[in-house]
């Protein structure tokens, strides 16, 4: 018997996570060791598609379904995890999240932004967009089940607030139409004489 120089193959390293029943809502994911800050946990996958498609898709859905597998990478993409999706659509919601999703050449990748405790739930600040004419009844529908200390009630993006308009700025916003009106005058009495 000869041997050969075939090197063994490497064994494949575990999942950091693990589905399971959440009390946040429905499925999981959970650490199954601890994850450091920084740590790449899963890519989130699905079908590639059009955001003229992804709206096409919600549409369907009925009015008071909150449920969506459907994110955003760029203006021109969104993808669908309900489609070809893999594990990463079941990560939860929280207003208080230990993780969030950065997008690495097009690839929307769930890393840790603190340690992770073995055994504890998977969350990122969903931020779902709101439109300027979404009534009262949206938030409810997003509705967020967290439990954080810090829970604003929705998965939805807080709403913009206005930027205040500086005391000086108001002077000068009102200054400037007077200051045209003494303009105008000031031409009129000179063409005059």
């Amino acid at each position: 018997m000869t041997k050969t120089n075939a090197k063994k193959k490497p064994k494949s390293q575990p999942l950091p996570y693990r589905l399971r029943r959440s009390p946040v809502h429905g499925s999981g994911l959970f650490a199954t060791r601890s994850i450091a800050k920084g740590e790449h946990i899963i890519e989130y996958t699905g079908q590639r598609i059009s955001h003229a498609e992804a709206d096409r898709r919600h549409g369907e859905k009925e009015p008071d379904d909150g449920h969506t597998f459907l994110f955003t990478i760029d203006a021109k993409i969104v993808i669908d995890a309900g489609v070809d999706g893999n594990d990463a659509r079941f990560i939860n919601h929280s207003c208080d999240p230990n993780s969030e999703v950065v997008i690495w050449d097009g690839r929307p990748m769930v890393e840790a932004i603190r340690t992770i405790a073995d055994g504890e739930e998977l969350a990122y600040d969903y931020n779902l967009t709101r439109d300027p004419d979404d009534g009262p009844e949206v938030a409810k529908i997003f509705a967020c089940r967290c439990g954080a200390a810090t829970c604003r009630g929705t998965m939805l993006a807080p709403r913009k607030k206005p930027k205040p308009v500086a005391p000086k700025a108001k002077a000068k916003a009102k200054a400037k139409p007077r200051a045209a009106v003494k303009k105008k005058a000031a031409l009129r009495k000179k063409k005059a004489a």
